[in-house]
């Protein structure tokens, strides 16, 4: 996945902001919380970072060019780092970052998701 396709798949998805922050990463937030962040060095991913749910963590934290996120998941939170190949397909990258995004947006508050027009009333 390039930086264009991420900053595109990314900006697609409902209520949804854009930052550059953290020495160049392409930070994407759903109601000011963050749930992907993307890393590319020269042209060339260095790594794409995604929330996902308990077992999610349990499944993709020892396959190939996967990892627990450096920093987030040493504090104990169930964040994953794509950072090489094999890693996920394109495809599959987009499912896992359009779950982090539900799994994000599903922390905030009803008010803030009703806000946001991810939970109507």
């Amino acid at each position: 996945m390039t930086v264009d396709e991420y900053n595109a798949f990314c900006g697609d998805l409902p209520a949804t902001s854009y930052v550059v922050q953290w020495g160049g990463s392409h930070v994407w937030k759903v109601g000011g919380k963050v749930f992907a962040i993307g890393g590319w060095n020269q042209g060339k991913l260095s790594g794409i970072t995604f929330k996902v749910s308990d077992i999610g963590y349990e499944v993709l934290r020892e396959q190939p060019g996967l990892r627990p996120a450096p920093y987030l998941a040493s504090r104990g939170m169930k964040w994953i780092q794509h950072y090489a190949e094999p890693g996920l397909s394109d495809e599959e990258l987009r499912d896992y970052l359009s779950l982090s995004h539900k799994i994000v947006a599903l922390g905030l508050s009803k008010k803030k998701r009703r806000e946001l027009g991810l939970d109507p009333a």
